[in-house]
């Protein structure tokens, strides 16, 4: 069907719409209380313009029906997580954020920083936008409560104990030194302490104390006494802004020159405890109850905790299915309420100074960013003589191992600044050997035949050419570009150590003064270029050194294959073991064990 067709037959229901461009690319998720009105909104009426550049990259859309409104929701945010679409709303980076795990499920539960939250029965908390904040809790945490950190499922007995339970980072269950129940109590209280009820911990730590104390166990109870002092200490650290003592999140959002940050406070039993933010991206345009609804989705759809109450400095888009949705996913009623006067208020008031603070700081650092790089760029065509500025440059890198797994890179920075979505691989297919020479033809053979070509992801013909290495590999390069029509392109290498910057043939090449800006931008991206290649060229070793006979076997992907080889310890020990040995192991059943025992036979 052609799209009039399609939004002639949009059904009056709800549900999830997707959007997408003319090569198939999913480019906006939106959900609807009627996909009727509303997907046929956008193309009628005044428009404003970012749905205007939206509309014009329509080709074709789809649906999908939900039973009600908090349904469409629910799949909308999944389905901008998978995707990632251009125009909607993203919280950067948030792929990448850790989260800290306990496995209250296990027998002997452990900690962990993990970034993918799954529904397997265990808590988590986060994410963490700091890594330095994750490692001051993990610190704290490990010396607050000594719980294992090993990666043993379930817990395996052991003969001694591990350095952590010398150094009194972990009680040791694997040796029998603690009781089930006295481990489980640490556990409890550090999901408390992480939750914000340290007054609970404190309780509990004093109780435990005095026990030890009344039945002698006075080097037991000296360390509870080191714990009970360290958590109220932490205690005393924390400012009070709330005398309900109630848990609530509090949530400000601060835009400005196309920007916009979005602050949370965690405030636990009146107390605050943390706080994170974020940057968004794909805000331009909307109004403000619409970026809040955006943040307020991305960041609980992620598993995190979710109180009862949560406070916004402004108000929500579609705040009745929001709160539907949100309290499906505690299991108990959430609140969301905009407060206009009162102790909230002026808490909602230093979330947003904090959140403005940020942005400031952060387009400041733009505007330096900025103004060094034009100068830099203005430098380097001084410098090179060249007819204009070098706004798109690109860099090539070729990174082998004595000619095994050979890979080149290219990376891109524009207006001085790296960007990464530009960034492209590549695995060489026609170069026998450690050929550098030829590898990088091979490279830049591929690069712009695919601009010749009109292939998209290298449509755009840059302004300059680094080359990573000499002379040689300079002529080498040029070579191919001439015979492909880009010989005009200006075109250098700069080799590592000295820092000579070689033209052409054989004109001397140029050095350019060590503290220049020009010089140190060439150096950003020669290495760039280099860290790419050798990233690449690591996980493609990785993957090798990793492979096996399990690789090759029906029904054995790469979390089955982890599970065999932690259990067993080699593919020899798996070989040698029973089929009802390789069905016990996790993840594991019969029918697999058989076709693993027949292949390896």
């Amino acid at each position: 069907m052609q799209l009039e067709e399609k939004l002639a037959c949009l059904p009056d229901h709800p549900g999830v719409y997707l959007m997408r461009d003319a090569s198939g690319k999913i480019i906006y998720v939106g959900k609807a209380a009627s996909l009727k009105s509303r997907v046929r909104s956008y193309f009628h009426g005044q428009r404003p313009p970012r749905v205007e550049a939206l509309v014009r990259q329509i080709a074709d859309l789809e649906y999908i029906l939900t039973d009600n409104e908090v349904e469409a929701l629910i799949l909308e945010c999944n389905l901008i997580k998978e995707h990632r679409p251009r125009y909607n709303v993203n919280l950067k980076d948030d792929k990448t954020y850790p989260y800290l795990k306990i496995t209250v499920q296990e027998e002997f539960p452990r900690l962990q920083v993990t970034r993918r939250v799954v529904r397997d029965g265990s808590r988590y908390f986060g994410p963490y936008t700091r890594v330095g904040a994750l490692k001051e809790t993990l610190k704290l945490l490990g010396h607050l409560f000594p719980v294992r950190t090993c990666r043993d499922t379930p817990l395996k007995s052991k003969g001694r104990p591990c350095l952590n339970a010398h150094i009194g980072r972990c009680l040791a269950p694997c040796t029998g030194r603690v009781s089930a129940e006295e481990y489980r109590q640490a556990v409890t209280n550090m999901v408390l302490f992480l939750e914000g009820k340290q007054e609970d911990v404190v309780r509990a730590l004093r109780s435990e104390m005095e026990e030890a104390a009344a039945r002698l166990e006075f080097e037991r109870a000296a360390r509870l006494r080191d714990r009970l002092k360290a958590v109220q200490e932490v205690l005393e650290q924390q400012k009070v802004v709330s005398h309900d003592f109630d848990d609530r999140d509090a949530i400000a959002l601060a835009r400005e020159q196309g920007e916009a940050v979005g602050m949370l406070f965690f405030i636990r039993q009146g107390k605050i405890i943390g706080r994170e933010h974020f940057f968004l991206e794909g805000q331009e345009g909307l109004k403000t109850e619409e970026v809040m609804a955006a943040l307020v989705k991305q960041y609980y759809s992620r598993g995190g905790e979710i109180p009862p109450e949560i406070l916004l400095h402004d108000p929500v888009e579609d705040q009745e299915t929001i709160e539907a949705w949100l309290s499906r996913q505690r299991g108990r009623k959430v609140r969301l309420k905009v407060p206009r006067r009162g102790e909230k208020a002026k808490l909602l008031a230093m979330v947003y100074e904090n959140a403005r603070t940020v942005l400031q700081e952060h387009l400041l650092a733009r505007e330096r960013r900025e103004a060094g790089a034009a100068a830099a760029l203005e430098e380097l065509k001084g410098f090179l003589a060249l007819p204009a500025l070098p706004h798109r440059m690109e860099a090539y890198d070729i990174s082998n191992l004595q000619g095994s797994e050979v890979v080149g890179s290219m990376v891109v920075f524009e207006k001085g600044q790296p960007q990464p979505a530009a960034y492209r691989r590549f695995r060489i297919k026609n170069v026998k050997g450690p050929n550098d020479f030829a590898s990088l033809q091979e490279v830049l053979e591929r690069r712009f035949r695919r601009l010749k070509e009109g292939d998209p992801k290298f449509s755009v013909r840059p302004d300059l050419v680094l080359i990573d290495g000499g002379r040689g590999q300079l002529n080498a390069a040029r070579e191919v570009m001439r015979r492909l029509g880009v010989g005009d392109i200006p075109t250098f290498s700069l080799a590592k150590g000295e820092e000579l910057l070689y033209r052409e043939e054989e004109a001397p090449p140029l050095e350019l003064p060590r503290d220049s800006a020009a010089l140190r931008l060439l150096q950003r991206l020669r290495d760039e270029a280099h860290r790419f290649a050798i990233t690449f060229h690591r996980q493609r070793r990785l993957k090798g050194a990793t492979a096996s006979a399990l690789d090759d076997i029906p029904g054995v992907g790469p979390k089955r294959k982890r599970n065999l080889l932690r259990h067993f310890g080699s593919l020899e020990n798996i070989r040698r073991a029973s089929v009802e040995e390789l069905a016990r192991v996790e993840g594991m059943n019969r029918a697999v064990a058989l076709k693993i025992k027949e292949a390896l036979d």
